[in-house]
């Protein structure tokens, strides 16, 4: 346990209306503590530490400015809440902190009035304000709705969708750009450049006494009408032609750690402003602690405040994401039409080495799934063979181009599915829950399924030399199970899977990396003298048509399990099997699925516990399905 900071001044806090009795003076120290209190947190819990750090300031004067939660705060992404949630009746709970039963590490709706709309994937936050500021003139719920978006958040469509929305529609909206240069990698692409221009040759003292100035000369403007407002919002910009195009008045950029400006800023705007404004802030990720770090503390481990060390846990074997991109590299180096893309993750998708390696074959093209997605699919039109590297999460912002881009064009895609199954502290917005059930129904998709860090580089080589239609292969977070990886892999045969010991009565048939659970549980049956098959499927499609069948016809019960929804492996088992006629035979099936509800973070091992997928469920699954009661519970 670390020394807690010194906070007289946050003591005083349970809840935002406390901030109503405080000075300027005071919230600027409030600020300063709440940093050193964000910090200590994040030191014992592990998290997202950078973001939340550079919206400090921002975080205090919203608080003080408006009144939530009747005036909607949207925090787009929320990995930069920390700050928010501490503000917010949440101190208490704070170091519970993505923990099992602890507070979620995003904004979440049935966690806190406060929290008025759950993100955990970026670029929604002005579509959901515009949702509230129109529901409020329809006669719902009253109050602002203030959107902060990261700049890395610009580059996704969605959010230029929501402003040439909402600049059509004219309605009182309030977005807070929280420009830092970075979003989880530094932003690429032409928004980058252009927020780079609106302040890169600006006098920034002017414009900081401008943007105090404010509230003694905006007034009046607003009160003569719309036009003259708008022209003397465009005296304090630096070129905001874009947001002004799109029907945003446009004011900035202004100093985000300044609380002083800060809070003159926003003052103005909400006693005046009546269309979209959109506020541009300059701030810097990490502020205070780790700007300096080339992540500038993104995502950490619990660490020491001191040393800035993390705790991490000893490493037994090297990472799922770590051996697909060595072995990517290995092929490229041989193949030169070997490419790879990314959506603003090359460190966590491992796309960085094979970016240092290739770097014109990688393309990071920020946060834009749906972009990567068809930019593939024009690469691997033009013959050459592109691997796109997303989380399983994140590829479901890309799925209708996955479905008409790629898959009816029968275009070779590569799709490298990390973050397969249930993730830990990220909790069900993060989880890879759903990615086997919307590619395995597309014609013509090859889908594939690692059991282990050997198989991955097996389908690495597979996916390289498959060039009839897309395929895809899923692997989970975290560390492999410490197999030996070959250094010559050769591409699997499409459609088989393997034995991989050999029983009788039972088949458990399971397809990924639930594997190693289904080995524990044979081994715990086989003390009790039950000895189970069980077959590694490898591909959900297409399905192993003669070892399914042979293990149906061989055993009186056969069961899959996966590392997916309802949907996905079991389904096209189960549908194999009817369309044979099997049960009519008198197989005993089951299929072992993650339930149909959102599992909230906890370790993964605590959340395959409540999805009944670990060893001890598995072994139940079987004596249940042979009918034999189990008298006592394995510890």
């Amino acid at each position: 346990m670390v020394d807690r900071p010194h906070t007289p001044t946050l003591d005083q806090i349970d809840l935002p209306s406390d901030l109503n009795g405080l000075s300027d003076a005071q919230l600027s120290t409030l600020a300063d503590e709440l940093r050193a209190e964000t910090i200590s947190a994040v030191s014992e819990t592990g998290g997202h530490l950078g973001a939340g750090l550079g919206v400090v300031e921002m975080t205090v004067a919203l608080h003080a400015v408006f009144d939530a939660p009747k005036d909607k705060i949207i925090w787009d992404v929320s990995h930069q809440c920390y700050p928010h949630k501490i503000l917010t009746g949440r101190r208490d709970r704070i170091r519970t902190l993505r923990q099992k039963d602890g507070l979620s590490g995003f904004t979440k709706r049935s966690e806190s009035p406060y929290d008025c709309f759950g993100a955990a994937h970026s670029s929604t936050s002005i579509s959901a304000a515009l949702g509230f500021a129109v529901a409020r003139d329809l006669g719902g719920e009253g109050g602002d709705a203030i959107a902060i978006i990261g700049d890395g958040s610009m580059s996704a469509g969605m959010a230029y969708e929501a402003m040439n929305n909402a600049g059509h529609l004219g309605k009182r909206l309030i977005v807070i750009l929280n420009d830092n240069e970075m979003s989880i990698a530094p932003p690429v692409g032409a928004m980058s450049s252009y927020l780079s221009r609106l302040y890169a040759g600006a006098p920034f003292q002017e414009l900081k006494a401008a943007a105090k100035g404010a509230v003694s000369f905006l007034p009046e403007p607003f009160q003569e009408g719309a036009r003259r407002a708008k022209e003397m919002l465009k005296c304090m910009t630096v070129g905001g032609t874009l947001f002004e195009e799109l029907g945003f008045s446009y004011l900035g950029p202004i100093d985000g750690h300044d609380m002083e400006q800060l809070l003159a800023v926003l003052r103005t705007v909400k006693d005046r402003a009546t269309g979209p404004i959109l506020i541009h802030a300059i701030t810097k990720k990490g502020k205070g602690y780790a700007e300096h770090r080339a992540d500038r503390g993104h995502a950490t481990a619990k660490f020491d405040v001191v040393t800035g060390e993390q705790k991490k846990a000893p490493s037994n074997a090297p990472s799922y994401t770590s051996v697909f991109a060595d072995s990517l590299i290995k092929h490229a180096m041989k193949d030169d039409k070997v490419v790879a893309v990314t959506a603003a993750m090359p460190d966590g998708t491992g796309l960085d080495r094979f970016m240092n390696k290739f770097a014109s074959r990688c393309f990071d093209v920020g946060i834009a799934e749906q972009h990567a997605v068809t930019f593939c699919a024009g690469m691997a039109a033009g013959g050459m063979k592109p691997f796109c590297a997303l989380y399983s999460t994140f590829l479901q912002r890309g799925y209708d181009q996955v479905v008409h881009d790629v898959a009816i064009q029968r275009l070779p895609v590569r799709f490298a599915i990390d973050r397969a199954g249930l993730v830990g502290a990220d909790g069900a917005t993060h989880a890879g829950s759903f990615d086997v059930g919307f590619l395995a129904n597309l014609p013509g998709f090859v889908v594939m399924a690692a059991a282990d860090e050997a198989e991955l580089v097996r389908m690495v080589a597979t996916a390289v030399a498959h060039d009839d239609g897309p395929i895809a292969f899923r692997f989970p977070r975290g560390e492999g199970v410490g197999v030996e990886i070959p250094e010559d892999a050769q591409p699997l045969e499409i459609g088989k899977g393997r034995m991989i010991r050999e029983g009788s009565r039972v088949a458990v048939l399971s397809f990924g990396t639930r594997l190693q659970e289904v080995e524990k549980a044979a081994e715990a049956l086989a003390a009790r003298g039950i000895e189970l098959t069980v077959a590694d499927a490898r591909f959900a499609k297409p399905l192993d048509r003669d070892m399914i069948l042979g293990l149906a016809a061989d055993h009186e019960a056969l069961i899959t399990v996966e590392e997916g929804a309802i949907g996905g492996f079991g389904s096209h088992v189960a549908q194999l099997l009817a369309d044979e006629g099997v049960f009519d035979h008198g197989l005993k099936f089951r299929s072992m699925v993650l339930p149909d509800t959102f599992i909230d973070h906890a370790s993964p091992r605590d959340m395959y516990d409540a999805a009944a997928m670990n060893a001890e469920h598995i072994e139940a699954k079987v004596l249940d399905v042979l009918g034999v009661e189990v008298l006592t519970q394995r510890a």
